[in-house]
């Protein structure tokens, strides 16, 4: 969809933007993903490959934590869409990557090992 916009209105678009985003992001979320996003701001979804969880937080980049199987942080992922989207157009774009093409999604992503202190998304 293309829509023209002045920069007079860029923030509002970019506001109900990201507002359409997130609502479709929680029509795709299981009841418990949509309570832990809406609590947390981060959901946990299963890598379709490996079983592997990875916890999405609310973000653009560098929001994936790869968890271990006690759930303790592991490492960070980064992959995103082509395109300038807003957040929950991206985080709905790497919950569905990961669900159905873990290992390929993974093939085009950057790995850090970060440590698990306080996050800021």
């Amino acid at each position: 969809m293309v829509v023209a916009r002045s920069s007079s209105g860029s923030r509002s678009f970019r506001f109900e933007t990201e507002a359409r985003a997130l609502a479709l992001l929680k029509g795709w979320l299981s009841p418990a993903q949509r309570a832990c996003y809406e609590r947390f701001r981060y959901f946990d979804v299963v890598g379709s490959d490996t079983g592997t969880r990875y916890r999405i937080h609310h973000g653009t980049q560098t929001n994936i934590e790869e968890l271990s199987s006690t759930g303790h942080h592991v490492c960070k992922w980064c992959f995103v869409p082509d395109g300038d989207l807003v957040a929950g157009d991206v985080m709905l774009a790497q919950k569905i990557a990961l669900e159905t093409n873990e290992r390929g999604a993974l093939s085009v992503a950057h790995r850090s090992f970060v440590s698990s202190g306080p996050r800021r998304f």
